[in-house]
């Protein structure tokens, strides 16, 4: 890992910690690095407080590719899989993140840019899962599905209270379910086959 990303990352772990008990905006850059075991100098061209919160999804992103998934599994299940280790990665800072990401929900500078990050992490769900091809559909109109099926399951991880991720899943399942059907109709209407390919029928 680059020194950057080292920065970057340890910036990031201090931020969720302290934004668990004070609020984003008043959290300064100072603390962070104190809190970080680094020196305010060493954020210094690499990043600010608005960098943290724009780093916040690609960190988290990078779990769903952290164990991979059976060949055997159905695309449905191995989007649920990896898209699940992204939560799991995310529940030992809910408290700081659900603050930041409330804050983010507020500021003009980053929610303009929440749907390219909502993109991105779509892009490295299908990736993980092996999907990230014009099969079926292109890529690109996947990813659309699927960045609408991660921002609903968050919003329902938000909410959770028990810790099991029963709201988290549900409404992952649901709205992987949901996306399934639409690719389905995609491909009546496209008569596009699973392997992007028409079946091509044999001389008689």
């Amino acid at each position: 890992m680059a020194a950057a990303e080292k920065i970057i990352e340890k910036g990031l772990k201090a931020a969720l910690d302290l934004a668990a008990s004070r609020p984003w905006s008043d959290i300064p850059l100072t603390d962070i690095a104190a809190k970080a075991k680094l020196s305010l100098s060493d954020f210094h061209g690499v990043a600010s407080r608005e960098d943290l919160v724009e780093a916040l999804d690609g960190y988290f992103d990078k779990a769903m590719s952290a164990e991979g998934v059976p060949d055997e599994a159905s695309p449905r299940e191995r989007l649920f899989d990896v898209i699940m280790l992204r939560f799991e990665a995310m529940e030992p800072y809910r408290a700081g993140l659900v603050n930041i990401m409330k804050f983010r929900e507020t500021s003009l500078t980053h929610v303009v840019r929440l749907p390219n990050h909502r993109h991105a992490s779509a892009a490295w769900a299908l990736a993980s899962a092996g999907l990230d091809h014009d099969g079926g559909a292109p890529a690109s109109l996947k990813r659309i599905g699927i960045a609408l099926v991660i921002a609903q399951a968050e919003r329902a991880w938000r909410r959770e209270t028990s810790g099991d991720f029963a709201l988290t899943m549900a409404a992952l399942d649901k709205g992987l379910r949901r996306a399934e059907d639409r690719l389905g109709q995609f491909r009546r209407f496209t008569g596009r086959g699973p392997d992007n390919q028409k079946t091509e029928e044999k001389p008689a």
